[in-house]
């Protein structure tokens, strides 16, 4: 069983680096939630371009911990997201959105608590009535991301895991915060990376 909570501990640049530095949504990405981190499985929603329909869709089929990940054919600076969805989103227990597309009401959004990332923050509003696709897989900032699939995610942006690599990336994961951990106590005490990483030889040729 993933450990969720772990992986969002170790957070986005450690999971990206033990993934072999994969999985990096490739755009930057506003947190609306200063603060939050979070893993969780993919659910995805396939809109239609400024529509957001399946996002309503979505939220009502999605189970407790999912990570929403909303996109469309054609992803453009449309609120798919305001106060209302996510206050849905939150009393049916969503983990967080990764919205690449556009959400609006950003101060209601922060007061309500659900941590949301987004590539656009726009008042431009969505349309509602075409059907797009629940539950299949996307892309989005260059990454597949397909339902299941592990989201992490924090202020260094988001990170996506394919699911059937999940443990052996959460093993590289622990191992590499552990080294991360043991080289800090040595900075701490003095030492410098130039010469623990042998850059001193190759720089300087000594």
């Amino acid at each position: 069983m993933t450990d969720y909570a772990a992986f969002a501990r170790l957070g986005v640049a450690t999971v990206h680096e033990a993934a072999g530095r994969t999985g990096v949504v490739g755009f930057p990405l506003t947190q609306v939630v200063p603060g939050s981190r979070v893993a969780g499985p993919a659910r995805t929603a396939l809109c239609r371009a400024g529509d957001n329909s399946m996002v309503h869709a979505l939220i009502a089929h999605a189970r407790p911990g999912d990570v929403l990940v909303l996109t469309s054919d054609e992803p453009a600076p449309f609120g798919l997201v305001g106060e209302l969805l996510a206050t849905q989103a939150h009393v049916h227990g969503v983990a967080a959105l990764l919205v690449d597309s556009a959400v609006r009401d950003v101060e209601e959004l922060a007061a309500i608590g659900l941590p949301i990332w987004t590539r656009w923050v726009r008042a431009q509003g969505a349309t509602k009535g075409e059907v797009g696709q629940l539950d299949v897989t996307v892309c989005v900032g260059g990454v597949r991301i397909a339902p299941g699939d592990l989201v992490v995610l924090d202020a260094d942006g988001a990170c996506v895991v394919p699911q059937a690599q999940v443990g052996g990336v959460f093993a590289k994961a622990i191992e590499r915060e552990e080294h991360e951990r043991a080289m800090r106590d040595r900075y701490l005490a003095g030492e410098l990376s130039y010469d623990i990483n042998g850059l001193r030889e190759i720089v300087e040729g000594s």
